[in-house]
C-alpha cells in the first residue's frame, strides 16, 4: 500500500511540475510575442523619424534651422561625395571600355 501511495505522490507530482511548465512556457510566449509588438512600433517611429527628417531636408537644407545645419550640411557634403566618387567611376568605365 505504501508503495502505491509513493506512486500517487509521484504522479500528482509530476502533473503539477508539468502544469507548472506550461504555464511558464506560455508566459514566455506572450513575453516573446509582446516584445515583437513592441519592436514593431518602434520600427514604425523610426521610419517615420526618417520621413520627417528626409522631408524637412529637402523643404530646408539651403538655410536650415541653426539647430539643424550641422546635419544638413553633413547631408550635402556626402551627397556631393557621391557625385565625384561617381564621376570617378564613370571615367574609369571610359578608360575600361
Amino acid at each position: 500500500m505504501e508503495f502505491l501511495g509513493n506512486l500517487e505522490k509521484i504522479g500528482e507530482t509530476l502533473s503539477v511540475k508539468g502544469k507548472e511548465a506550461v504555464d511558464k512556457a506560455k508566459v514566455l510566449a506572450e513575453i516573446a510575442n509582446l516584445k515583437g509588438q513592441i519592436n514593431t512600433c518602434e520600427e514604425v517611429i523610426k521610419q517615420n523619424y526618417l520621413e520627417i527628417g528626409r522631408a524637412y531636408y529637402e523643404a530646408r537644407h539651403e538655410m536650415p534651422e541653426v539647430s539643424f545645419e550641422k546635419q544638413c550640411r553633413a547631408i550635402d557634403n556626402a551627397r556631393n561625395g557621391i557625385k565625384e566618387l561617381q564621376e570617378k567611376i564613370d571615367v574609369l568605365k571610359e578608360k575600361k571600355g
